[in-house]
């Protein structure tokens, strides 16, 4: 007796054969698509250089700044990135380059923290002063009087006045 197969058992084989073939192509792209090539946006270089400051010129963050040479800085970020580097390693490299003065917001030691309390500790003694003053505006000061006898000269006035008013009614 001759075993015929239906459409069924060559179906199944056909599935088989094509995820078998479809897994080895899904393997090479994953496997390509990491490769350290990868394609680094404007937006991630802006936001690392927004974080630095043109080493050339004063007070112009690296993002926006127009010289040769900020482009050529926001070139090797670029590079950094694409290479697997961090932003604090891209920073860093540019501190060692550069000094502190390239970092938008400078490190929270020595006299730079300085930076970081006085604005508060001033807004907070400007409160205090205030506060203080406003008090001492609102309430009137009190003065204490001890009752004893009115002097002459008050109450001859005030027996007249008295009088007069008694003469209204």
């Amino acid at each position: 007796m001759k075993k015929r197969y239906g459409w069924t058992a060559l179906t199944i084989m056909g599935i088989l054969v094509g995820a078998a073939l479809s897994f080895t192509s899904t393997v090479k792209v994953v496997a390509q698509s990491t490769s350290p090539t990868a394609v680094i946006t404007d937006d991630q270089v802006n936001a690392v250089a927004k974080q630095l400051y043109c080493p050339v010129c004063e007070n112009i963050p690296l993002d926006v700044c127009p010289t040769t040479a900020c482009a050529q800085w926001r070139d090797l970020i670029r590079q950094m990135l694409g290479e697997g580097k961090t932003v604090e390693n891209i920073k860093q490299y540019f501190v060692v380059q550069y000094g502190t003065r390239v970092l938008a917001e400078p490190p929270r030691t020595g006299l730079n923290l300085l930076v970081y309390v006085l604005p508060p500790l001033a807004f907070l003694v400007g409160v205090f002063l205030v506060f203080r003053i406003l008090r001492g505006v609102r309430r009137p000061k009190t003065v204490i009087s001890t009752p004893g006898p009115a002097p002459a000269s008050e109450d001859k006035y005030i027996a007249q006045i008295e009088e007069e008013l008694r003469h209204r009614q």
